[in-house]
């Protein structure tokens, strides 16, 4: 899973980067032209792997993970003002987070000179809405030359043309799921899930709760200042400072959970003495399909999945008794893995 970061040079996405990865990139302006974005993986927070581990004490915790691209800044013109480049990137990833400037800086001035973060996400929305149109109107331009003006790719091109017109992103358009896979080859960015990163200064740790609200729960307040801050500090001296703070966990964790649902994932996990591990599945997706995240061997030779609940184990971490009491179930290939399923796969192959 691939999540890129993008804003305007100076928004503080490079340090939101930095305290996400725990990597050091440049934060002196990064600009994309004619430069690689930076790439870091981190692990997603998840008290049920630590709980879990503190349980049965394996050799090795495996994490669910997420990638991270640090798109540079982008200068946007209202004339297609993303450069080929940082549409490479932002083209290739599975979600976006856009990181909007709230906070005010005499030394560092926005490249727009305003503090407008709503301002921001609508422009940078509207680059990539021009990005998609161009797409789009070439595209149908080829069909109606193949005299395809009536098919069903042509008919699902004008309703998303016309949706763009009018300002609306295509993630807002209700498609189906054959929709959707009549349009992945085009990569629409409009079309991707946006998660809103507001990046307040340390004197108000929380964003607007209207401009929040103007996002709908795609919107987390966060001061990549502190966080930066905090992320440098030790595990002791960070307890202790949060505390201080009054705060129950770092904005970092929270972010990491929601760019994680924002593409509606989940995990389930196994267990045992050599390694306690989350696996990332799409909500939905059916054991057999699980099986094969794990290994094409099990999913093959799949014959059932034992399944357990996080909640009912870590309440009671025996799976003998779990049997006891009839909350380790026998489950079949179509059934929907459930976030915080614990399973162990029986296959022969």
């Amino acid at each position: 899973m691939k999540i890129a970061l993008i804003g305007y040079p100076l928004s503080g996405k490079t340090t939101v980067f930095n305290t996400l990865t725990g990597l050091h990139a440049r934060v002196d302006g990064f600009i994309t032209s004619g430069k690689e974005a930076n790439v870091g993986l981190i692990k997603v927070p998840d008290s049920r792997i630590d709980r879990l581990s503190e349980i049965f004490q394996p050799k090795k915790t495996t994490f669910a993970e997420i990638s991270f691209v640090d798109v540079g800044g982008i200068t946007a013109t209202g004339t297609g003002g993303i450069d080929a480049q940082s549409l490479s990137y932002m083209r290739t990833v599975d979600a976006f987070t856009v990181v909007a400037r709230a906070f005010e800086d005499e030394a560092v001035s926005h490249p727009l000179n305003r503090i407008d973060p709503a301002a921001d996400v609508t422009s940078l929305e509207e680059e990539m809405a021009l990005s998609d149109l161009m797409i789009i109107e070439k595209r149908m331009a080829r069909l109606e030359k193949e005299s395809k003006r009536g098919s069903a790719e042509h008919a699902l091109l004008e309703r998303c043309n016309a949706a763009l017109g009018e300002g609306k992103p295509l993630r807002e358009l209700g498609l189906s799921e054959e929709e959707k896979r009549l349009l992945a080859g085009f990569q629409f960015l409009t079309l991707k899930p946006r998660l809103v990163l507001i990046n307040t200064g340390e004197g108000n740790l929380e964003a607007d709760p209207a401009l929040k609200a103007r996002f709908g729960g795609e919107a987390i307040s966060f001061c990549a200042a502190l966080e930066q801050q905090i992320s440098e500090l030790g595990p002791t001296e960070q307890a202790e400072f949060l505390e201080a703070m009054g705060i129950e966990e770092p904005a970092r964790h929270k972010f990491i959970r929601a760019a994680y649902a924002l593409l509606d994932l989940i995990s389930f996990f196994t267990v045992g003495k050599d390694e306690v591990r989350a696996w990332t599945i799409d909500r939905g997706t059916d054991a057999l399909n699980a099986a094969g995240k794990i290994h094409s061997d099990i999913q093959r030779g799949f014959i059932r999945a034992e399944v357990v609940s996080y909640a009912d184990f870590s309440a009671e971490p025996n799976m003998a008794r779990m049997k006891e009491l009839g909350k380790l179930r026998l489950e079949g290939k179509t059934y929907p893995v459930q976030d915080g399923d614990i399973i162990n796969f029986r296959f022969n192959v």
